[in-house]
């Protein structure tokens, strides 16, 4: 059969050379016309990008080190009613992708866990700015890069844009490795590409393809900016840079299992150009923020009374809201209250959420230092504030700080009790013991309760061991054994105020 085959072959073959002869021999040829046929130019493609092989290896070499491991501990993320993945309406694979991937159901006994995630991120500037997605940084309640070069930072979550799928971080260091940024709106359908990830730090991981497809539009008439690659699912690489044959960086990896048929598995892109506009404004807000609190600190510095109110505050957040009563995310939380201030000459204790000073309402605590500055000397001025739900007035005039006695909220006893866990229903999911001798000292605390270990809704809230649990919805915490009868006639939302490495905050937990 081959033979046959082969026979016809190299027949027809011959047959194709008589009549291409014959018609060369019909042709005139240059000598006898005396000229050359005009010569038929093939028309070149337009290149938008280098030409020539592409030094895959070389890249690596340069841009690697500017590649990150990010490490995260945050809570495990909740599944939808039906097993699959609950993506945010906001997210933009929410309207492309269906499909979830299938989980087991949480109950009782398979409560959410405190978990530990990682991805990949990149440097792009040498002050120590990396972006990666918001994905992998999600609800981090701390987050750690390592370099390849084995060194390890504690990181800040400067943005997180869920819209975009964009994070930002900032490391405090100089003189890092960075990558180069490119243009996204010149990438093309076809075109090769590479990631790099860093799945632990200490090496790199690399994976090519091309792009297979750019952004488009979905049937509901929404737009789906990402552009899809070829490239092999690796999570490692998820939030790394996607590398152009020119070395610069054009999308952020983005890796997406849909667990379906028609979606198997699905590697996209965010375009540099939209990260790039995530990361400018978050720049230009770290510059307004300085300059705002220059102005604020020259203005306290001419106006301001000695010691100022003698407070310590944080924002209110939504959670703390519902936990305080409050109709909406507004006001100045106390966490701590100067001995011999002002504040605490008034009567202001933690707990208290200031909302207006004089006839000014107060959005958020940043905003109650420039308006105490700002209050004319020698004047009485109603600070408006709610405590245990309930609104009060406090006066605050020019002689409150001679009348301070010491910080509000504490007590100087001692509890007594020993190491033990809370039982009952436990709720808020803390072990505790009471401050010993030794950590009163070390923490210059009178009382309190230090977290042994969490679980449940406190380690979903951020609550870590070696905090210092002070009140729990107002009330002071002396024993464990107090936690079982405030968790029973707790609502859903309580607020905690801890104190971590001498700094204290309130915490929102939502209870079981």
């Amino acid at each position: 059969m081959y033979r046959q085959t082969l026979g016809r072959t190299l027949v027809h073959a011959a047959a194709i050379g008589v009549v291409l002869a014959g018609y060369a021999c019909l042709q005139p040829t240059a000598t006898a016309a005396g000229t050359l046929p005009q010569p038929v130019k093939a028309k070149r493609i337009a290149q938008t990008g280098p030409v020539g092989p592409v030094d895959f290896p070389t890249l690596v070499e340069r841009y690697g080190p500017a590649v990150v491991n990010v490490s995260v501990a945050a809570p495990e993320p909740q599944m939808s009613a039906s097993g699959l993945e609950a993506l945010d309406p906001d997210d933009p694979f929410s309207a492309y992708f269906k499909l979830g991937v299938p989980q087991p159901p949480t109950s009782q006994d398979n409560p959410p866990r405190a978990m530990a995630g990682a991805g990949s991120g990149f440097i792009v500037s040498a002050d120590g700015l990396i972006l990666t997605t918001a994905y992998v940084v999600g609800q981090a309640s701390e987050v750690t890069v390592r370099l390849i070069d084995r060194r390890e930072f504690k990181a800040r979550v400067l943005a997180v844009d869920d819209q975009s799928d964009v994070a930002v971080l900032q490391v405090d260091a100089t003189r890092l490795p960075t990558v180069r940024l490119g243009d996204s709106s010149r990438v093309r359908v076809g075109e090769p590409v590479l990631t790099i990830g860093t799945p632990d730090g200490s090496a790199n991981t690399v994976t090519t393809g091309i792009v297979s497809a750019m952004s488009r539009t979905l049937p509901d008439g929404g737009s789906f900016p990402f552009f899809q690659t070829d490239v092999t699912g690796n999570l490692d690489n998820s939030g790394g840079p996607v590398f152009n044959r020119a070395g610069e960086v054009i999308g952020i990896d983005v890796q997406i299992y849909a667990g379906g048929d028609r979606y198997p598995s699905v590697t996209f892109a965010i375009p540099i150009n939209l990260a790039a506009k995530v990361r400018t404004q978050v720049l230009e807000a770290q510059q307004q923020t300085r300059q705002q609190a220059q102005q604020q600190a020259q203005q306290v510095q001419r106006t301001a009374p000695p010691g100022g109110l003698g407070v310590d505050v944080q924002d209110v957040g939504p959670g703390l809201a519902a936990a305080f009563g409050l109709p909406r995310s507004a006001g100045a939380l106390v966490n701590a209250v100067e001995p011999g201030s002002p504040a605490a000459a008034i009567g202001l204790k933690p707990g208290d959420v200031i909302v207006r000073i004089g006839d000014k309402p107060i959005g958020r605590s940043a905003e109650l230092a420039s308006d105490v500055a700002a209050l004319p000397p020698g004047t009485n001025t109603a600070l408006t504030l709610l405590r245990n739900r309930a609104p009060m007035t406090l006066m605050l005039g020019p002689g409150a700080a001679a009348a301070a006695g010491t910080s509000a909220g504490m007590s100087s006893g001692s509890a007594s009790v020993g190491r033990s866990g809370v039982g009952g229903a436990d709720r808020l999911g803390l072990t505790m013991h009471p401050l010993t001798d030794d950590e009163r000292r070390s923490t210059g605390l009178p009382v309190g309760m230090v977290v042994d270990a969490v679980r449940g809704p406190a380690a979903n809230a951020g609550i870590q061991p070696g905090d210092v649990v002070l009140e729990f919805n107002d009330t002071l915490i002396e024993t464990p054994d107090m936690v079982p009868a405030l968790e029973a006639k707790a609502g859903k939302v309580v607020a905690v105020l801890i104190q971590r490495g001498g700094e204290r905050k309130f915490v929102s937990v939502k209870l079981r």
